[in-house]
């Protein structure tokens, strides 16, 4: 479940970076009423925690689906 959340997170981040940098747009800090804001540090730290924690996904052993 955790390796999942993560992964939502990562990706939120990934579209939030990439509208960054195509329109110079910051999807989070729009939301949340600028990059100072409380709620946006909030954001961004727990995308980098997902983003840390999915680190861990390239060191796993990979499960075989019906073996």
């Amino acid at each position: 479940m955790l390796d999942r959340l993560s992964l939502i997170f990562v990706i939120i981040g990934a579209l939030n970076w990439g509208s960054i940098g195509l329109f110079k747009f910051d999807i989070v800090s729009w939301i949340c009423g600028g990059q100072d804001a409380v709620l946006s540090r909030i954001i961004y730290t727990v995308v980098a925690l997902a983003g840390l924690w999915c680190i861990s996904l390239l060191f796993r052993p990979r499960e075989r689906v019906g073996s």
